[in-house]
């Protein structure tokens, strides 16, 4: 999107990173939204369409959750050099469990209404995840593959985040300001 509206690479601005916060602070809003909801959707749609198309066991809903949340932090088109899987992951859990995704943006919501901190955020939601998702839509049903693919998901995503847990643990992580730079 930042090529497309920008004609930049935004791995070159900003943090380097290609995901929507990075978005946000180098080209702005409308870019960002635009960025988010396409890395979300990229993860809803692969799981959507594994369940229509091949099938709706647990085990092969896993594997469709797993590949693409790996598939946006490693793409081979990108050198291995994708986001931090926030956005997709948030997506491929949004077609597993809808609740346990909104008890997820909640918390999000919250810490980043509080500290205007979105990688803080991503953190907690990210960490607290597996736990919504095995209290509120683990069942009879749900197979424990479902239930390690989703816990792996998030510490993927706490894994991309060293760099700001790091930042955060120094007290010099970025603030979410909204402002283009």
């Amino acid at each position: 999107m930042v090529r497309m509206f920008e004609g930049k690479d935004v791995r070159d601005s900003g943090s380097g990173n290609i995901g929507a916060t990075n978005v946000l602070r180098t080209c702005g809003r409308t870019i960002a939204v635009l960025t988010l909801v396409l890395d979300g959707a990229k993860g809803y749609l692969a799981v959507v369409l594994t369940s229509r198309f091949i099938s709706q066991e647990s085990t092969t809903m896993a594997l469709a959750t797993a590949a693409v949340v790996l598939g946006h932090v490693f793409p081979i088109f990108l050198n291995f050099r994708g986001g931090k899987g926030v956005a997709t992951s948030a997506g491929a859990f949004l077609a597993l469990s809808g609740v346990a995704v909104l008890g997820a943006f909640l918390v999000f919501g919250i810490v980043v209404t509080l500290t205007r901190i979105v990688s803080l955020g991503s953190i907690t939601a990210g960490a607290l995840f597996p736990l919504l998702y095995f209290f509120i839509a683990h069942n009879s049903n749900t197979s424990l593959s479902l239930v390690f693919v989703v816990s792996f998901c998030s510490a993927l995503v706490l894994l991309r985040h060293q760099e700001n847990i790091r930042r955060l643990l120094l007290g010099t992580e970025n603030k979410l300001t909204g402002q283009k730079k």
